[in-house]
């Protein structure tokens, strides 16, 4: 079921627009793996959109945690936008936190603050990957900005998700 926040005309972006009239991208997401199905001897690589979703199931699954973990540790480039890269907060990399001295971004406080959820979340992102010792950086509300750092990348909102798919596929060039 869509987020209605996402699936209002007004927060419609082209490739929303683009999705909503391909058949069969609907018809692959319509069929998706469970999660504890998936793994990094698949797949390429993996990317979490965002929505606030996240933050209450996928950033304390362990079976999401080992399953980041396993790409990244296989060598593997990972992407996270808007909410997504919270999900990061119990991902750790050689015993320390994944995002630990990496610069990275995701949904500021001002923006949690401007859709008036910050006492409804379980955390906000962008103080959690400062805690974690990320080097959090962001632009203006609401503007596109992406982060690669390393095999790493993060997009700081909705605004942000195609320039995130876009920067993650570079890393296969």
């Amino acid at each position: 079921m869509p987020n209605p926040k996402s699936d209002d005309p007004n927060n419609q972006t082209l490739a929303q627009i683009r999705f909503k009239g391909d058949t069969a991208a609907q018809k692959v997401l319509a069929n998706t793996l469970r999660l504890d199905s998936v793994s990094s001897d698949g797949f390429d690589t993996v990317f979490y959109p965002g929505g606030h979703g996240p933050m209450w199931d996928l950033a304390e699954d362990p079976v999401s945690i080992k399953l980041i973990e396993s790409f990244y540790n296989s060598d593997k480039p990972i992407a996270f936008v808007c909410h997504a890269p919270g999900v990061l907060r119990h991902v750790k990399y050689k015993g320390e936190p994944l995002v630990k001295g990496k610069r990275v971004t995701g949904f500021t406080n001002t923006e949690e603050e401007e859709v008036q959820l910050t006492n409804v979340v379980p955390f906000l992102v962008e103080d959690e990957l400062k805690k974690l010792g990320g080097k959090f950086e962001k632009k203006d509300n609401w503007q596109v900005f992406t982060i690669i750092d390393g095999r790493l990348v993060t997009g700081q909102n909705p605004a942000s998700s195609t320039a995130g798919a876009q920067a993650l596929m570079s890393l296969f060039k």
